[in-house]
């Protein structure tokens, strides 16, 4: 699967399940797909297009929880 429009995010526990909520209901509204991976430092979220990407990286802005490209 394509990884260009993917974000690394650093969260655990509650915290991670908020941010899947978060995924899903922006991608729903954007009706875009969208998925989660492993990776090496946290967890991959991956969207089919690059403005649900950054509209994610905005939410995991204003929840305090850090992100990076990925």
């Amino acid at each position: 699967m394509p990884k260009e429009n993917c974000l690394i995010v650093r969260a655990a526990g509650k915290r991670l399940d908020l941010l899947r909520g978060e995924a899903a209901r922006i991608a729903q509204g954007a009706n875009v797909g969208w998925w989660t991976d492993r990776a090496e430092i946290g967890t991959r979220f991956c969207f089919e297009d690059s403005k649900t990407k950054d509209l994610f990286a905005l939410t995991c802005d204003g929840l305090g929880i850090s992100c990076q490209d990925g």
